[in-house]
């Protein structure tokens, strides 16, 4: 048996990824288990609930992978130090606040108070692009891809395009720090007033509702070119190695001004975030997104010349923008994707742990990822025994009566806890972790944003879909199984889903089968049965915090919240027989 243990530290998602005999077993960010959001230093509680889930420990471990590699890219480094000397000071710092990834070994006798000498592991670094390549190509049970890495900055690169065959993942081009298209979107986003790192997806969502008020000034922000692409350096503050990003001393995200005087002089002052957004501010949005798509799209085009297959692996932060990836059938010559659903920097883990696996050990246990359920679960007399500790009345049911039941609460317009089996693997709620309720009722966008959820009127919730009534739905029919993509929904459909249709006629949509997720399947299906209508409304299960992890949290969300029944395993609770919190 062999055990690969990956890990994402001190950057952000902090994370691991446990594999033995090549297969992935248990994969978790630490903001789950600390409830930190985007948490960036170490992922101490994850290795340990991972090796727990997986039945090993520390001395089991053959191998440890690390998606970083200090040693990449040296000579850009040194170029651009050259050319920035007052960036060296900023370069030493990052390298100083990683130097204890050096010895891992020495580390987690540390931090875990064990005998070093015990733990046998080999450590190795993959290069942070390469990482998050392997996360996409590793999963997707192909022989011949392109492979394609896109987002703020790691390891000096901010895109990778790659040729990626067998085993193998031959890196064809880079991007180098300061040209980072997640940077033009970070940037944009802070003069709309979302200062938060992680805020981008709000700009995505607000980009209809604009208009291409500014379309010269963004046209100068960023250039295409035969290798990429370029950015206007006036728009731009200088960046250091972090790309306008640094780490708290409690391990917080902290995004640093990015926008230049220039950038205020042509496109105003950022908005105060307690101010009404203005159609500035929606033109921005507009701006960005339709900036990005151009160039995003440019580049996909680019390595389809390089890597002439019809198939792309992706992965990296910029890869969770689920509309342009909805154009990419449209707009290049790729027909199929493969988008890691942990595509942001937690991928990392499990991307790095695949790269050893595959790419360096050989190991030829070929994995297909079917779904992203690689959290952790609860038996149903862990559960009853938080809802006992909580005073919570229930009823336990089988498996038939809980989706009659809780299908039937659907349809009444009810607000629908679901907390079923493990934990899913990435930032979205797919089923297992989820809020659902009735898709076709005018008033329920905003009746969660009231009871639960507190969002920005204008973001969209997202649709889950029976796969096999995808094509009657939406106008594509490539899957989306990790709620990856944006397609248009039909005329016919958008007044039946008002409450998931967007204002430009989109849905962010999850395709489920019934092999990926029985129980999630069957509850669509029965709600299909009821009401004529092969969807539910997903959102993830939460309040202003990281998705729900353990039952107690669930409990804990359902209680404070007016949210009106919570099936957790094989009970369900009516918030009408239990006090309000």
């Amino acid at each position: 048996m062999s055990v690969i243990l990956g890990i994402n530290a001190f950057h952000a998602g902090a994370s691991a990824a446990v594999l033995i005999d090549g297969q992935p077993v248990a994969a978790i960010a630490e903001e789950r288990l600390n409830r930190k959001k985007y948490y960036a230093h170490f992922p101490t509680l994850a290795i340990q609930k991972c090796l727990d889930m997986a039945g090993v420990t520390l001395a089991d471990i053959d191998a440890v992978a690390l998606g970083r590699d200090a040693r990449a890219n040296l000579n850009k480094k040194a170029e651009y130090l050259i050319k920035n000397p007052s960036r060296l000071l900023n370069l030493l710092r990052i390298r100083s606040s990683r130097s204890e990834l050096d010895d891992l070994k020495a580390y987690f006798a540390s931090t875990y108070k064990v005998d070093s000498s015990k733990m046998k592991f080999k450590q190795f670094n993959v290069e942070h692009h390469v990482a998050h390549i392997a996360s996409g190509y590793f999963i997707s049970g192909w022989d011949k891809a392109a492979g394609f890495s896109i987002d703020g900055s790691g390891d000096f690169v901010t895109c990778m395009l790659a040729d990626c065959e067998g085993d193998d993942i031959r890196i064809k081009r880079r991007v180098y720090v300061p040209h980072s298209l997640g940077a033009v979107y970070s940037m944009i986003s802070q003069l709309i007033g979302y200062n938060s790192y992680g805020d981008e997806g709000k700009v995505m969502g607000l980009a209809p509702y604009g208009e291409d008020s500014y379309h010269d000034v963004f046209e100068d922000m960023v250039s295409c070119t035969n290798d990429g692409f370029t950015l206007n350096s006036k728009f731009f503050l200088p960046f250091g190695a972090n790309q306008g990003l640094s780490i708290d001393d409690d391990g917080a995200m902290v995004v640093e001004r990015q926008y230049s005087d220039e950038t205020v002089r042509l496109l105003g002052k950022p908005r105060n975030p307690q101010d009404d957004l203005t159609r500035r501010d929606m033109d921005l949005a507009f701006g960005v997104q339709r900036l990005f798509e151009r160039v995003y799209l440019h580049v996909l085009n680019l390595l389809h010349e390089i890597v002439p297959v019809d198939r792309v692996a992706m992965a990296g932060g910029c890869t969770l923008n689920s509309v342009v990836n909805g154009k990419i059938f449209d707009e290049t010559p790729f027909r199929q994707t493969c988008i890691q659903p942990a595509a942001g920097d937690e991928g990392l883990a499990l991307g790095s742990a695949l790269y050893v696996s595959r790419s360096i050990l050989g190991d030829r246990n070929r994995y297909v990822m079917e779904h992203s359920y690689l959290g952790p679960e609860f038996s149903d007399g862990e559960i009853k025994v938080a809802l006992d500790a909580a005073g919570v009345r229930y009823d336990r049911l089988d498996q038939e009566a809980l989706v009659e039941e809780t299908s039937k609460e659907i349809v009444r317009g009810q607000v629908i806890g679901w907390f079923q089996g493990r934990m899913e693997w990435g930032p979205r709620a797919l089923g297992n972790r989820s809020i659902l309720v009735h898709p076709g009722l005018p008033d329920m966008k905003s009746t969660l944003n009231e009871r639960i959820k507190r969002r920005e009127w204008y973001r969209p919730f997202a649709p889950v879909v029976l796969a096999e009534r995808q094509g009657d739905i939406f106008e594509q029919t490539h899957p989306s199984p990790f709620m990856l993509h944006v397609y248009k929904i039909k005329p016919e459909w958008r007044e039946k889903l008002c409450a998931v249709n967007h204002v430009d006629n989109t849905g962010r949509l999850q395709t489920v089968s019934h092999r990926e997720n029985p129980l999630y399947y069957d509850l669509i299906k029965k709600f299909d049965e009821m009401t004529g209508i092969p969807v539910l409304l997903n959102t993830s299960f939460n309040e202003n915090e990281p998705i729900v992890c353990t039952p107690v949290e669930a409990i804990d969300c359902f209680l404070r919240t007016r949210m009106d029944v919570l099936v957790v395993g094989s009970y369900l609770c009516r918030k009408s027989e239990n006090a309000r919190g």
